[in-house]
């Protein structure tokens, strides 16, 4: 890995420990080794280093193809342990991608709403999380994670925001004979929101109140 994907561990540590009430609750949950697909909601741009430094596993996660656009941003991005995806969309580089991330044994992050949720609650997701769970055969690792939406402005860092990474059980979906089809897609898809959502207060969840499936 680069030096900015170290580097950039480095310092968000130093802001959490820093300028916010960070903490991690289940990382017993975590498996050591082999391949993960970690499920997350997504409030905030800091999810990502966040999630990652939370998990303690080499990973990367996928990102909007528009931070890409620009050389340096390509570069800095891509060498934090980023990989591009189209929004709302699933195209075969990130298949591949995931496919030989996970035959190395690592950890791939995603987010299945595929945009920050702006409201502070669960929105719909996309298919696509449980499309590269599926197709790999990986345990999903649901996580639940508030607080981040508090990062914003220029003064956020004096109010020391708690922010709380709930780290749930690692689940697999069944498993499909074929090609699987959009209803089943849509319905791992919502089996893996209401795993996250079963790790969020009451007032995260949206309409993945009612939990898993």
């Amino acid at each position: 890995m680069h030096w900015i994907y170290y580097g950039g561990r480095c310092l968000t540590r130093v802001i959490l420990f820093l300028f916010t009430r960070w903490r991690v609750l289940g990382r017993e949950h975590i498996p050591a080794v082999g391949p993960l697909l970690v499920a997350a909601n997504h409030m905030s741009l800091t999810d990502p280093p966040i999630m990652g430094l939370s998990i303690k596993r080499r990973s990367m996660f996928l990102a909007k193809e528009e931070l890409f656009r620009t050389r340096i941003k390509k570069y800095i991005v891509g060498n934090y342990g980023a990989f591009p995806i189209r929004r709302g969309g699933m195209n075969r580089n990130v298949l591949r991608f995931a496919e030989r991330w996970f035959g190395e044994g690592m950890a791939l992050i995603v987010f299945p709403e595929g945009r920050r949720s702006l409201e502070g609650q669960l929105a719909d997701a996309f298919s696509g999380a449980a499309l590269i769970a599926v197709r790999n055969g990986v345990p999903i690792l649901p996580v639940g994670i508030h607080g981040t939406e508090k990062i914003t402005g220029l003064t956020w860092w004096l109010r020391r925001p708690k922010i709380t990474v709930n780290i749930g059980r690692p689940f697999n979906l069944p498993s499909v004979n074929g090609k699987v089809s959009r209803e089943q897609l849509a319905e791992f898809t919502h089996s893996i929101m209401g795993r996250i959502a079963e790790l969020l207060p009451e007032e995260y969840r949206g309409q993945y109140n009612g939990g898993q499936k």
